[in-house]
């Protein structure tokens, strides 16, 4: 069986010939010593991390744990305090306990001082365990404050002594029924979910705690146990308080097995008496006295051989040995995993960056070009957003321009107004050249503001791409700083594009009435005009050169030239914007950019990659998480070649 969990092992953590340098047993023991020791060191490292017991699938979870499970008054502190050989549990009323304590016991060599330690106070040795108590209630109360509450946060304690066996225990809150005052109506099933929580985990051995002085099928722990390992493969079974039971009765059914069979042996257990308790004595003096009580027993003499404290704490540290040495694989294969997904997450989020200036300002000229590619892709239909450009030129500017309102400026009556104001004094005699040349300038006019208003309207566009382009560029999420001095930069070189193209564009329509098309007018001029059928021998048209069929004439003339005109502009506005505009910003957003980075200081570039401060604290809690991960791998692939 071990060759095969090993061989299994080899599989996943690829340590060839294991196998063929197996040491002998005492080797074995001392490596699956050494193996309990590791757990507990990776477990101390999760706890540090904020990866504990009972919130979800992690490293900390995949570990093998044992869980003391049972209801208030049913003498589970005693049960630990017998297994440490030491008073050091804070005793009361009501919930006593009421974070999780991660209780992990390493032996030392006879003769060596006891003493304990704190994870939150890892300088500091207590080596008297009535300081350790008032530390856990001080702790705790750090915590949940002085109220009843519970926390799922862990306390961790190590306790170093030639009394114990490599054994880790997690002590969690008793289960009760009724909430006392102080507590909300909640609390019964907070508790419960907490400690469920931990049990319902496939690697943790459950510690079912049960008065023997009572029904076992009234126990909280057995009937939680029985919910969440239904098969009994994980909990073992302690009857407590078998010494004071009533007189004619006893608890055989249950330690043979008989009331309650589970697959691991029930153990029973005589608790230390309030008295006792009172009086401070000795706990190795207890487990003497416990000893003495199985052995002296007429109904347990039999079986005192698995009996007590003592023999609790050597099963559950060979078991968890086993267990640990069964779940090696499992551990090494979610090891390697976490380490890929860790990998692949600081890959996205981004490494961190060099102190020196040259890697800085690489580095500043590589997120710049990132940025300009996710830009250009915008603009160039690779990414959505270029487009509304194109809607620029075929909707927008074109509906102005039909808005504009030649249809008032060239009316009969203005027309009349402009050409009579053009003669002066003396009346034309044929065309009104001043007439016309006023009445075409006036409406070229008018094309000013679509032109302007379609620079407006691409610039808008742009200043919406660069938005977009900033927050899509995934390596400028990690420095909002420098995201921010792009985006200004970019938007300052759109102003430039801007301002360049309402000159390029109001240029172009200046010169459309700084030169006049004189052959339009000529072939006006050289066509002869239909005479109109005369119904009825009506009187002849008034051939005054002043009337209003002749003003109508030029109004037409001139509409007809500016429909030249409009043609004209409507094809070379959108080509001055995109030449102005969208081309520069595809050619050169950046270039001022590019030339003001290349002379700052190294302090002024390392403030541009100022990281956003919470991306800062996930990759140093990623990072912390990949250092503990292959830490553990190597310590695993260590004590295993051990």
């Amino acid at each position: 069986m071990i060759r095969s969990v090993l061989a299994s092992y080899l599989k996943h953590a690829n340590i060839s010939r294991f196998i063929d340098l197996l040491p002998p047993r005492e080797g074995k023991m001392a490596t699956m010593k050494s193996l309990i020791g590791l757990i507990n060191k990776i477990q101390r490292a999760c706890t540090v991390l904020g990866d504990h017991g009972g919130e979800g699938m992690s490293l900390w979870e995949a570990l093998p744990t044992v869980a003391v499970v049972g209801g208030q008054s049913s003498g589970k502190s005693s049960v630990l305090e017998s297994v440490v050989g030491r008073d050091f549990l804070p005793r009361g009323s009501g919930i006593v306990t009421r974070r999780p304590l991660v209780l992990q016991l390493h032996k030392t060599e006879e003769g060596t001082t006891e003493y304990a330690e704190f994870l939150h106070a890892p300088k500091k040795k207590f080596a008297d365990f009535a300081a350790v108590r008032k530390e856990i209630e001080d702790e705790t109360d750090r915590i949940t404050g002085k109220s009843k509450q519970i926390s799922n946060i862990p306390i961790q304690l190590s306790i170093y002594s030639p009394n114990v066996v490599n054994l880790t225990l997690i002590d969690l809150p008793g289960l009760t029924k009724v909430a006392v005052e102080g507590q909300p109506d909640s609390i019964v099933q907070d508790i419960e979910n907490m400690v469920r929580s931990y049990v319902e985990k496939p690697n943790c051995i459950i510690l079912a705690i049960s008065p023997a002085n009572q029904d076992i099928a009234t126990s909280d722990a057995i009937k939680l146990a029985r919910e969440v390992d239904p098969t009994g493969e994980r909990t073992f079974g302690v009857a407590t308080k078998l010494d004071i039971m009533d007189k004619g009765t006893d608890c055989l059914d249950v330690l043979e097995g008989r009331s309650y069979r589970l697959q691991h042996p029930w153990v029973g257990i005589v608790n230390r008496s309030q008295a006792d308790i009172n009086k401070r004595v000795d706990m190795i003096a207890a487990r003497r006295k416990e000893r003495e009580y199985f052995e002296t027993s007429p109904e347990y003499g039999h079986l005192a051989s698995r009996m007590g404290s003592e023999y609790l704490a050597k099963l559950l540290s060979q078991h968890l040995e086993t267990v640990i040495r069964q779940k090696i694989p499992s551990i090494v294969a979610l090891i390697n995993k976490s380490i890929d997904e860790i990998n692949a997450e600081l890959d996205r989020i981004g490494r961190p960056i060099a102190v020196d200036s040259g890697a800085q300002l690489y580095t500043i000229l590589e997120l710049c070009r990132a940025f300009d590619r996710v830009f250009k892709e915008h603009l160039d239909g690779g990414r959505p957003g270029g487009d509304r450009i194109y809607g620029v030129f075929d909707h927008q500017l074109p509906a102005a321009l039909k808005k504009l309102p030649f249809d008032r400026h060239l009316s009969t009556k203005n027309v009349q107004k402009v050409v009579s104001e053009a003669d002066g004094y003396q009346p034309h005699l044929i065309a009104p050249e001043q007439g016309y040349r006023r009445l075409i300038d006036g409406s070229i006019s008018y094309f000013k503001g679509p032109a302007e208003a379609t620079v407006d309207a691409v610039h808008f566009v742009l200043k919406e791409l660069v938005r977009k382009s900033i927050s899509e560029t995934e390596e400028l999420k990690r420095f909002p700083t420098l995201a921010s001095d792009i985006a200004a930069a970019a938007n300052e070189a759109l102003e430039r594009f801007r301002d360049e193209s309402r000159k390029t564009v109001l240029r172009l329509v200046d010169m459309e009435s700084s030169y006049l098309t004189v052959e339009f007018f000529r072939k006006l001029h050289m066509e002869p005009e239909k005479e109109k059928p005369n119904p009825r021998n009506a009187p002849a048209p008034n051939a005054d050169p002043y009337s209003d069929n002749h003003f109508r004439k030029i109004g037409s003339n001139v509409s007809a030239y500016i429909n030249m005109v409009c043609d004209t502009l409507r094809n070379s506005l959108p080509k001055a914007v995109v030449y102005c505009q969208v081309r520069e910003a595809k050619r050169s957003l950046l270039n001022f950019f590019y030339a003001q980075v290349g002379r700052k200081e190294k302090e002024k570039l390392g403030a541009m990659l100022d990281e956003d401060p919470q991306l800062m604290e996930r990759r140093g809690t990623l990072a912390k998480r990949l250092e503990l991960y292959k830490q553990a791998r190597d310590d695993i692939d260590a004590v295993a070649w051990k």
